[in-house]
């Protein structure tokens, strides 16, 4: 019997639980996911946007995606980070309440999760994912209040779960979700607009 590729909340688990140091270098995880690491750090920086996070934490999420995401569009099979970015550190104790969070989530979309329909989780098909974390990770920088980046951090999740297991269902889903995160943030933003011309 061929051994079973592990599952996404089965790698995030094994990150945050590992013994090692308190903190986890960007360098050292980009290293040790290797090809898989799109979608993970898709999903890392995408679940702090979902749930209460410090003012901030949006901004560099959106950086960091966005810049996976270009390299996702160059086509490149293995993910490079700037030093000044691989040699920052994040507590593995924060990383651990984020999964804990996360995982009741992750657990019920990986019920339904299966490689298939490869022509959209494909190399070929990956930059197209690459163009939509690229819009999704730069609408992150935008401050938008009331309900946060909630509309566009739940598609960035659902994108880097149908990466990690090549999943083109899950794939198509997630941009379905993007089309909708990114209008309800530009109704937001409109609103928010509106509201600041009838005050000036």
């Amino acid at each position: 019997m061929e051994p079973r590729n592990p599952r996404t909340s089965e790698l995030l688990a094994a990150i945050a639980s590992a013994d090692g140091e308190d903190r986890i270098y960007f360098g050292d995880l980009t290293a040790a996911m290797r090809n898989r690491a799109f979608g993970i750090l898709f999903l890392l920086f995408g679940i702090p946007n979902c749930i209460p996070m410090p003012p901030g934490i949006p901004v560099i999420c959106g950086i960091i995606i966005a810049l996976i995401a270009a390299q996702m569009i160059m086509g490149r099979d293995n993910l490079w980070l700037p030093q000044w970015l691989a040699k920052r550190s994040f507590s593995r104790v924060d990383l651990r309440r984020i999964v804990k969070k996360a995982d009741p989530s992750i657990r019920w979309v990986e019920r339904f999760a299966k490689p298939r329909l490869p022509l959209f989780a494909d190399a070929r098909a990956r930059r197209i994912v690459g163009i939509v974390g690229l819009i999704l990770g730069l609408a992150l920088l935008l401050p938008i209040p009331i309900i946060g980046n909630v509309p566009l951090g739940i598609p960035i999740c659902i994108l880097g779960l149908g990466l990690v297991e090549r999943d083109g269902a899950i794939i198509l889903a997630g941009y379905v979700a993007t089309g909708i995160g990114l209008l309800i943030t530009a109704g937001l933003g409109w609103l928010i607009f509106q509201g600041a011309l009838a005050i000036f």
